[in-house]
């Protein structure tokens, strides 16, 4: 299993919890993340049993607030789409570390991190080399090579 720092937006665990319960289906915590060029990040969430309603493995937990002002507190998305996103990460001291959206720029140890999955943006210490992964079956994986 990798040691991932996902810095999570909620209790995961409470949203592991409470959705389980509610759907009847393990739901786990996968990572932090926006699903594309978004310029903010959704806590993403995987059930290996599709929603009966909307057909959904992935499913996004959201702070509306967060978003341009827009009202509306705690909202939830489909997020199938997390498995066609890259990750470009570095390890540091044993942990890997991740950009989550396009204005996320993270700074761990000698490096710093930029543009979630938009784009890939690696400054400082690049004797710390870039590794890519993939979502797939709610698990990271190394992403395949062209």
């Amino acid at each position: 299993m990798m040691n991932i720092n996902h810095r999570p937006i909620f209790d995961t665990e409470i949203a592991e919890k409470l959705y389980s319960e509610k759907d009847g289906v393990d739901v786990k915590y996968v990572c932090t993340s926006a699903l594309g060029s978004e310029a903010r990040a959704m806590d993403i969430f995987y059930r290996e049993i599709p929603h009966p309603e909307f057909g959904n493995r992935y499913f996004g937990l959201y702070d509306a607030n967060n978003y341009g002002g827009v009202r509306g507190g705690l909202m939830i998305t489909n997020a199938d789409k997390i498995e066609d996103a890259e990750f470009g990460m570095v390890e540091v001291d044993g942990q890997l570390h991740y950009s989550q959206h396009r204005h996320d720029f993270y700074s761990v140890g000698g490096v710093s991190l930029d543009g979630g999955r938009a784009y890939f943006k690696r400054v400082g210490d690049m004797s710390i080399p870039a590794q890519w992964f993939v979502v797939k079956d709610g698990e990271f994986v190394d992403a395949p090579t062209i």
